[in-house]
């Protein structure tokens, strides 16, 4: 995984409940949409919550069964993008 790519997956990674996490999700999602990796009903959830600081867009994600694969690629995935053993 290239440096950009790290700190964005550390970015979209943002714990809910720090100020500015919203916007900061969203604004790695929107690097992730561009590369193909999340479509746009996903990146429509992290839009939504971007000025909710306190909600997780996985579990809104989770709630309403979209993005299915984001979230599965977010749960097979370490904080740092790699992938957990057995995943």
């Amino acid at each position: 995984m290239d440096e950009e790519t790290r700190r964005q997956w550390d970015l979209v990674r943002t714990p809910p409940g720090i100020e500015w996490s919203g916007r900061t999700r969203y604004a790695a999602a929107t690097f992730f949409y561009h590369r193909g990796e999340m479509d746009a009903e996903t990146l429509e959830v992290y839009r939504i919550c971007s000025r909710l600081d306190a909600e997780d867009p996985l579990a809104v994600l989770k709630r309403y069964r979209v993005g299915a694969d984001w979230v599965e690629k977010m749960e097979a995935f370490d904080v740092k993008g790699e992938a957990k053993p057995g995943a």
